[in-house]
């Protein structure tokens, strides 16, 4: 099994990548692989809502100037998806937040790609913010039907400069905890899935307010 982690923050080796790790380091001690792909300092722009990918149905954005198609192959291959974001103006780093619209969009209108897999989000912030950001990084995860593991309270640590994380002892207790439960999940996930038939998804219901 694997779980694909992806790293919203521009600072490479920063608080969230901090937090990611140490997520990481518990689902390595369970035998799961675990990859971290840095995104938040590259350059990936916003949907363009131009439906291509609904259209198409080939399970990729029409915006190939970047590497988000890459991503998204990751993403199906994966048995867990992991997300990790700065706090910016309480809210999801820029770069991350395109990135998250694209690939979501992407996945959830080609057959769901997503649907049963194991998700997982965390922030990273100084002060505040913290949980508006760690809810919204939720609403991708949620959308596209994941499991969610859990921790022992919402999954944010505090530090402002690189390697400040670290001395957030109870940040780093829930980070362990939840790779600690995000293992669990994907093992009982995985030991069912030969007894216990998988619920047929249904077709979205689409309406709007305005008649």
């Amino acid at each position: 099994m694997k779980v694909i982690a992806f790293n919203g923050s521009p600072r490479e080796n920063g608080n969230t990548h901090h937090a990611l790790k140490v997520v990481g380091e518990e689902l390595l001690k369970e035998g799961i692989n675990f990859e971290v792909i840095h995104i938040g300092n590259k350059s990936v722009r916003g949907c363009i809502a131009c439906m291509g990918c609904v259209k198409s149905q080939n399970e990729r954005c029409v915006i190939t100037t970047d590497e988000v198609n890459d991503w998204i192959q990751k993403m199906k291959e994966a048995d867990g998806i992991l997300l990790g974001s700065p706090v910016y103006y309480s809210g999801i780093a820029g770069t991350m937040k395109s990135f998250l619209d694209r690939a979501f969009f992407v996945t959830s209108v080609n057959q769901s790609m997503l649907r049963n897999k194991v998700g997982a989000t965390l922030a990273a912030v100084r002060r505040s913010g913290g949980v508006a950001t760690f809810d919204a990084l939720n609403h991708y995860i949620m959308y596209s039907e994941m499991v969610i593991p859990t921790s022992n309270y919402w999954n944010v640590i505090h530090g402002l400069q690189p390697g400040e994380a670290a001395k957030d002892d109870e940040g780093n207790q829930i980070m362990r905890i939840l790779g600690k439960n995000m293992a669990w999940l994907l093992k009982v996930l995985e030991a069912g899935k030969p007894h216990v038939k998988t619920v047929p998804p249904e077709a979205k219901s689409m309406t709007n307010f305005i008649r």
